[in-house]
């Protein structure tokens, strides 16, 4: 498993014009394909008036960070010409979980697949450079639920290990954690251990 990994520091938008069409470049840090979809989703109706809106993602799949899904589509542009070019500007980067999607806007001039495919790649290109890119290490999701008499201990422990965290209080305490994949576990343990096994993080 790769310890750390490279994504955009931001969200970001870079536009230019090709002979006319008109190309919008959107990128977005993201931390599950859920999370891609919705952008993908939020992207295509906001620009719901433009001629394509074509996706790219790459995002690792599961906590351990061991798997990486890709997808792309073009979009109705021609086969190959759009979501590829966009996907491979992503994994020539290296850069993960990270989601893009290149808005087209048609200027009534024919670019062809090879002026399609280096305005595609232009347009995450310049959205990436824009948004700047950072190393981050693999993160995973810990929920831990207690009861109200455990709960100032679990936050304490939270707090000392300066991880990012909710805690909802209703008739238990629940706290959603947010915890680099090679700490949790100990993480997990120190929990069990300070409350008797009382917490029982998942």
């Amino acid at each position: 498993m790769t310890e750390t990994y490279q994504t955009v520091a931001d969200a970001a938008t870079a536009t230019f014009v090709v002979q006319g069409s008109e190309f919008l470049g959107h990128v977005r840090p993201i931390d599950s394909v859920d999370a891609a979809e919705a952008f993908v989703e939020d992207v295509a109706s906001e620009y719901d008036d433009a001629t394509h809106n074509v996706p790219a993602y790459r995002v690792r799949a599961d906590s351990g960070g061991e798997f990486l899904r890709e997808y792309s589509s073009d979009d109705g542009e021609p086969s190959g010409s759009a979501g590829k070019p966009a996907l491979n500007v992503l994994a020539q980067q290296e850069l993960e979980n990270c989601a893009v999607v290149v808005t087209r806007y048609y200027g009534g001039t024919n670019l062809g697949v090879g002026g399609l495919v280096r305005a595609y790649s232009r347009a995450v290109k310049e959205a990436v450079e824009k948004a700047g890119i950072v190393e981050q290490r693999p993160h995973e999701q810990v929920t831990v639920t207690v009861e109200y008499d455990d709960s100032g201990t679990v936050r304490s422990i939270l707090e000392s290990e300066g991880v990012e965290f909710d805690a909802d209080y209703e008739a238990t305490v629940t706290f959603e954690v947010r915890v680099p994949s090679a700490e949790a576990e100990a993480l997990r343990d120190r929990l069990r251990s300070a409350t008797s096994g009382r917490a029982d993080p998942t």
